[in-house]
């Protein structure tokens, strides 16, 4: 009798172990906060589809916290977050690094999640896009297509990492074509977008590359009524009008939500900033305007595959 007490006991606990062991890397419940709305911002739309990937993926609850400053206001909303189980929180900005920089060492067992930003520590991950990379491709096919020489490139800020990419992609293709810059200083602005767009456009500029997902579209819209180009951003744009839209360089941070989610599920996730390339298939050159010649769609994308396996550029 002992001896069947004795199996009885190591059966129910090895099944229990069993039931577990999907979730032991420890994923609980993820939150992530966003600034604006989710569905008024591709980028922050992207995030959200992430989230329902890991939700029914790891069969996890997930809550999601739109309109969150950074700051005060962050530090408030994590607190309500742990005390609710989550323990793997994704902060849908590069605004919110500070942030979970400063308050994560009250969270010793939560890891926090941001984008494109320099602060991390144990419990803090960045994650980074490539994208001068990306931005160095959109240069080559504006130099290519532009008929005026004349080509711009709109940014929130200056310290873009597409904008050194944008240039030297540009001149990799044609040294002689000019290169505009304007800076929003902000991601939501679309009215001063537009203002830079207009001086662009009466100074023959063609070919526009709208470096910001709150406004891209907005200027897309308006190249296509001027009957200019424009390439997308962080979505595959060519929809908006394909003959407009070039191509795009499109940014998968949806999946990017799977992958840390698997890290951190098997406990592999450190604090640390990690860059994704277009070798993680985490970004990627857009379909083409039938506008653009076959010939160049094949020279692009051929750059783009000796890139992946080189880790060089073209101009390097």
């Amino acid at each position: 009798m002992k001896k069947y007490l004795v199996l009885f006991i190591f059966i129910i606990l090895f099944l229990s172990g069993c039931s577990n062991s999907y979730n032991e890397g420890d994923i609980q419940k993820v939150g992530m906060l966003t600034e604006g709305k989710i569905h008024d911002h591709p980028w922050i739309e992207k995030g959200y589809e992430g989230l329902k990937t890991v939700e029914e993926k790891f069969n996890v609850e997930v809550v999601y916290k739109e309109n969150i400053a950074p700051g005060e206001e962050t530090s408030d909303v994590v607190e309500e977050l742990v005390n609710d189980g989550v323990n793997l929180i994704f902060g849908h900005s590069s605004s919110y690094g500070k942030s979970f920089f400063e308050i994560s060492k009250d969270y010793p067992d939560v890891h926090f999640v941001y984008f494109n930003g320099t602060y991390y520590n144990e419990n803090v991950t960045s994650l980074n896009f490539n994208s001068h990379a990306m931005g160095f491709f959109a240069g080559m096919l504006a130099s290519e297509m532009s008929e005026t020489n004349e080509v711009g490139i709109i940014a929130a800020y200056q310290w873009q990492p597409e904008i050194e990419g944008f240039y030297e992609g540009v001149k990799y293709q044609d040294e002689t074509t000019n290169i505009q810059m304007n800076f929003i200083y902000d991601w939501n602005d679309t009215s001063i977008a537009l203002e830079m767009y207009e001086q662009m456009k009466d100074k023959n500029v063609d070919v526009f590359y709208p470096a910001g997902d709150a406004f891209s579209e907005t200027i897309i819209q308006h190249a296509s009524k001027d009957q200019l180009y424009a390439i997308g951003y962080v979505s595959d744009q060519l929809e908006i009008d394909p003959r407009t839209v070039l191509s795009s360089t499109v940014q998968r941070v949806n999946e990017l939500y799977e992958i840390v989610a698997e890290r951190f599920n098997k406990g592999e996730l450190e604090g640390e900033i990690i860059t994704f390339d277009f070798k993680d298939e985490v970004l990627s050159i857009g379909e083409f305007s039938p506008d653009v010649p076959e010939s160049f769609k094949n020279e692009i994308l051929e750059a783009v595959e000796e890139y992946k396996e080189s880790g060089l550029l073209p101009n390097q």
